[in-house]
């Protein structure tokens, strides 16, 4: 949205600092809060790393790496801000403190957004003497590199908020998606434990290595759900009978399929059982080579997303 020409961006972790960047590169001036020691210096070099990948992906024609400030507190972030971004850990006391501290300071206008992946709008609602301009704004990480943006208003969100926020979303190239009903994990979290869930199940019974499962989804599944998503490939996997026919052929194999899904836990043993068959697929590889290779292949897969118009 043109009119909102100021954000604020308070918890600069990864995800914060994230943000910060596609905020930059949207043209507006961002202020930053972050109590941690050296903060400033490391979302800078965030900031600095991110801006080639974001310029490939033609989202700093706009854009001012220059125009970040670092405030004091949180009251001192968010003045005469119209977009507030909230990144902070977690807990709900420290939410609801940080929405105590900024709520007297903030333009009746702004809106305040959360990424929180881990608790309700509900609950963290509760921090708010008027939690009309609050709402969920939870992103895929990194929000620089993945369009999605989760957004979530309820019956004590103004009419006008969700649409706000979705309009100054899109105009710095994110996607959105409505959530409709509080669950824990939103929308896209959900899916992806669903699948991980069966992948680390496929490990535990012997059926494949780590290295293969993650395979099976990179070389498979991943490479269509980057284009479309299931229900409409499905749908498209049975030709001109539509979705109709798919599910009146696949029923007994799908059903049967979920009946054999496996339900593992995440203990201790299973977490080690994953830590080996990961460094046996990825060798000698660093983390750090693995993160710069996944974001070179998100960007490019992103550019050539973008290049095919749907119109053709």
């Amino acid at each position: 949205m043109a009119d909102i020409t100021h954000t604020a961006v308070l918890g600069a972790g990864t995800i914060g600092a994230s943000w910060a960047a596609l905020f930059l590169a949207s043209g507006r001036p961002v202020a930053v809060y972050d109590p941690a020691e050296g903060a400033q210096s490391t979302v800078q070099a965030y900031v600095d790393q991110a801006w080639e990948t974001m310029s490939e992906l033609g989202l700093t024609a706009r854009g001012n790496r220059d125009r970040i400030t670092f405030a004091r507190s949180a009251r001192e972030a968010v003045e005469g801000a119209g977009f507030i971004q909230e990144n902070v850990p977690e807990r709900l006391p420290v939410k609801h403190a940080l929405f105590a501290e900024i709520e007297p300071v903030i333009a009746p206008d702004a809106i305040v957004a959360s990424s929180a992946s881990g608790l309700t709008l509900g609950q963290m609602q509760a921090g708010w003497q008027n939690p009309g301009r609050f709402i969920l704004g939870h992103p895929f990480n990194p929000p620089h590199l993945i369009p999605l943006v989760e957004v979530m208003g309820n019956g004590l969100t103004d009419p006008d908020a969700v649409p706000a926020a979705e309009q100054f979303y899109k105009d710095t190239g994110k996607v959105t998606i409505r959530v409709k009903k509080e669950v824990p994990g939103h929308v896209a979290n959900r899916l992806q434990a669903a699948v991980w869930r069966e992948a680390i199940h496929l490990v535990q019974t012997g059926v494949a290595s780590v290295g293969d499962v993650d395979k099976a989804m990179s070389a498979g599944p991943g490479l269509r759900w980057a284009a479309m998503g299931p229900t409409t490939l499905f749908s498209l996997g049975a030709g001109s009978g539509g979705l109709p026919a798919f599910c009146d052929h696949f029923a007994d194999t799908f059903n049967g399929w979920w009946d054999d899904l496996g339900k593992p836990k995440l203990t201790p043993e299973i977490s080690e059982m994953l830590a080996k068959g990961l460094a046996s697929a990825n060798g000698d590889t660093s983390m750090e080579r693995l993160a710069a290779l996944r974001d070179l292949k998100i960007v490019k897969m992103q550019v050539a997303l973008a290049s095919v118009k749907e119109d053709e």
